[in-house]
C-alpha cells in the first residue's frame, strides 16, 4: 500500500479560542462545530460562527484557509465537492464542487495521442474551488467574500512563501470587485466570481496556459458553473444516508450497505473475520460495479436507481460466499437484473486531499472534502495554483468515465451527511483517495452496529480493501488500472482475523499506520450535545480540538 499521510483534523466549537489555548484531538460541546485541517483553518471558521454566521460561512472560510494553511493536501485551485443540510428546509443539496476537462476537441485528441499526465499544468481541470465556495456562500451564506476571507488573508500576509503575497493580491482583487459592485450582497459575490472566471483574472489565467503549455483556456473558465444537484440517499436500519452522485465514488457507500442488509453484522462482534470478510467482499461487488458504470452523470447515463434496488441488492448479496473470498472482479448488470456479468474490464490513495465539517448552533451542516493532488501547475503571478485532477479520467474509449470535452473527472472526494428521522445525526469527512468511502462506512457502521461514539470510533482498527480499479490511473487499459486482487490490509487488533481471512483466500497485509484520514460529528438530536473526534496523535501538523458548551 502506497504510503498516506494527509492533514489530520482540527475539531474547534463555537468560541474565540486564544492562541494559547491546548487543543485536543477530541470534544463535546452544544454551540457550533468546525472540523478541518490546520489550526488556522478550524480558527477562521470558528470566528465566522462566533461572530453570527451560519454553517455555510463557517466551512467557506475554512476551506479557503485550507488553500494556504494545508497546501499541499488542497490549493486555491482545486475542487471541493460540498454538501449542505439545510434546517429550514430539511433537505441535503450539493454544489458540484469539481471542474471540467478542457473543451476543445482537438485538446482531448492530444491527450488520447499522448496520454494523460499525472503531474503538471497539463493534467488540470478548470479550478473550481473558488465558483464552488462563493456559490455557497451567495446561495446559503450570510456573510460577505471579504468577512469571510479576512483569516485566510491575515495568513497570507504573514508572507511565509512568495506565492503568498501574490494569491493575496488576486484576494483582493476580487473583494474590490465586490465592494465597488452596486446591488445586493448575493450580486456583490457573484460579480467577485465572474472577475475570475470571465473578466481580468481569468484573461491572466489564459495567458499563463499558453505561455507555459497548459491546455485549458479563457473559454473553459467562462464555460465553468457549479451545478447545485440533490443527493443522492439510501436507507440502512432507520437511517438515511447521503452521498454525491457519480461523479464521485460516494454512491458505492450506498451500495455496500444496500449489500450488507442481510447480514447480521453486530452479532458478529467487532473486527472479527466474520465481520471482515462480510464487509470486504460486499464492498468489492460495490467497487465492481462502480468501475463499470460511473462517470459524470452530465454524460452517460447510469443506473443508479437499478443499482440501489431492492432487486438487485438482493441478488448481488447472495454472491457473498461466507467461507471464501472472491478473485474476480464481478460487476453486474442492474437493468436486466444479472447479478454476475462479469469478468470485470479490468492501492490508491493519492496524497492530496483535506476534510472540512461545520454545524452551526441552528442545526444546519455542511460536510466537504476539499483536495488537488500534488504535482500543481502553478502560475506565480497570481498565486494560483492548479489542481492534477484530470488523472481520473481514462482514455479508454466509451467508458463511463473516458475523457471528454468538458467532462468532469469521477473523483473519490465523497463527504457523507446521516440523517435519522429528517434530522442530520452524522457528518463524515475522509481523506484518502479510494480509501475514502471504505472508511466513512467503516465509522458508520462502528456507530449504528457496534454502539461506538466519534471517539472510539476513529481510533478503532480499521481494514481495506485493494480489489479495484485505481481511480488515479488513466491508462485506456483496465488492467493496469487494477489493484491486488484478493489484497486487504488490516491495523492489528486484539481480535486478530488476520490468519483465518488467509485461510478464507484473502491476501492480508497488515499495518500499524492510521488507514486514511476521517473525522466524525455526532450530533445528539436528544441533547443538542455534539461528539466529534479526529485521529488520536498530535504527530502530524499538531491537529487537535476543543468544546464549548452553549451560553459560555
Amino acid at each position: 500500500m502506497r504510503s498516506f499521510l494527509p492533514a489530520l483534523l482540527i475539531l474547534l466549537f463555537l468560541r474565540l479560542l486564544p492562541a494559547s489555548e491546548p487543543l485536543t484531538w477530541h470534544a463535546s460541546g452544544t454551540g457550533g462545530i468546525v472540523a478541518a485541517g490546520p489550526e488556522s483553518s478550524a480558527r477562521a471558521g470558528i470566528e465566522m460562527l462566533r461572530q453570527g454566521g451560519n454553517a455555510v460561512d463557517g466551512a467557506v472560510a475554512t476551506v479557503f484557509n485550507l488553500a494556504v494553511s494545508d497546501y499541499g493536501m488542497f490549493c486555491i485551485g482545486g475542487e471541493v465537492p460540498f454538501m449542505f443540510y439545510n434546517a429550514q428546509t430539511g433537505q441535503v443539496k450539493v454544489f458540484n464542487g469539481m471542474g471540467g476537462a478542457p473543451r476543445d476537441p482537438e485538446t482531448i485528441a492530444w491527450y488520447y495521442k499522448h496520454g494523460i499526465p499525472r503531474r503538471g499544468l497539463k493534467a488540470a481541470t478548470v479550478p473550481s474551488a473558488i465558483s464552488t465556495l462563493l456559490a455557497a456562500l451567495e446561495l446559503h451564506g450570510t456573510f460577505s467574500m471579504e468577512q469571510v476571507l479576512t483569516p485566510t488573508l491575515a495568513l497570507l500576509d504573514e508572507g511565509k512563501v512568495p506565492w503568498h503575497s501574490r494569491l493575496a493580491a488576486t484576494l483582493r482583487r476580487m473583494i474590490n470587485t465586490e465592494q465597488n459592485t452596486a446591488g445586493t450582497r448575493e450580486q456583490k459575490i457573484r460579480a467577485a466570481r465572474d472577475l475570475f472566471y470571465k473578466g481580468a483574472i481569468a484573461t491572466e489565467l489564459d495567458r499563463f496556459y499558453v505561455e507555459n503549455g497548459g491546455l485549458l483556456r479563457k473559454a473553459d473558465l467562462e464555460a465553468h458553473s457549479t451545478v447545485v444537484e440533490e443527493s443522492v440517499s439510501a436507507p440502512y436500519s432507520g437511517y438515511v444516508v447521503h452521498k454525491c452522485n457519480t461523479w464521485t465514488q460516494g454512491p458505492v457507500l450506498l451500495q455496500t450497505l444496500r449489500l450488507l442488509e442481510p447480514f447480521n453484522l453486530a452479532r458478529m462482534g467487532f473486527f472479527s473475520a466474520d465481520h471482515v470478510h462480510t464487509t470486504v467482499e460486499a464492498m468489492k461487488l460495490a467497487f465492481a460495479d462502480r468501475d463499470k458504470y460511473y462517470g459524470d452523470p452530465a454524460f452517460v447515463k447510469v443506473p443508479l436507481k437499478e443499482l440501489l434496488s431492492d432487486s438487485y441488492s438482493q441478488i448481488r448479496s447472495a454472491l457473498i460466499d461466507p467461507n471464501h473470498a472472491s478473485q474476480k472482479i464481478r460487476p453486474g448488470d442492474p437493468v436486466r437484473l444479472i447479478a454476475d456479468a462479469g469478468p470485470g474490464e479490468s492501492w490508491p490513495g493519492e496524497p492530496g486531499t483535506t476534510t472540512c465539517v461545520v454545524a452551526d448552533q441552528w442545526g444546519n451542516v455542511v460536510a466537504a472534502t476539499p483536495s488537488a493532488n500534488p504535482g500543481y501547475g502553478v502560475c506565480e503571478e497570481l498565486g494560483i495554483a492548479h489542481n492534477t485532477r484530470l488523472s481520473s479520467l481514462n482514455t479508454q474509449e466509451g467508458h463511463p468515465n473516458c475523457l471528454e470535452p468538458g467532462k468532469r473527472p469521477r473523483i473519490t472526494l465523497t463527504p457523507t451527511l446521516v440523517l435519522k428521522e429528517g434530522k442530520p445525526i452524522l457528518a463524515l469527512s475522509v481523506a484518502g483517495g479510494d480509501m475514502q468511502d471504505q472508511v466513512s462506512l467503516q465509522l458508520f457502521l462502528d456507530f449504528v452496529e457496534f454502539g461506538k461514539m466519534p471517539k472510539e470510533a476513529v481510533a478503532a482498527p480499521r481494514f481495506l480493501t485493494s480489489h479495484f480499479e485505481d481511480s488515479f490511473n488513466p491508462s485506456p487499459e483496465p488492467q493496469k488500472r487494477l489493484g491486488k486482487i484478493g489484497g486487504i490490509t488490516l491495523n492489528p487488533s486484539e481480535s486478530d482475523p488476520a490468519a483465518e481471512l488467509g485461510r478464507r483466500g484473502h491476501a492480508v497485509h497488515t499495518e500499524n499506520g492510521f488507514l486514511a484520514q476521517p473525522v466524525m460529528v455526532y450530533m445528539d438530536p436528544a441533547t443538542g450535545t455534539a461528539h466529534a473526534a479526529s485521529q488520536p496523535t498530535q504527530t502530524f501538523r499538531g491537529k487537535c480540538c476543543a468544546a464549548l458548551e452553549r451560553g459560555q
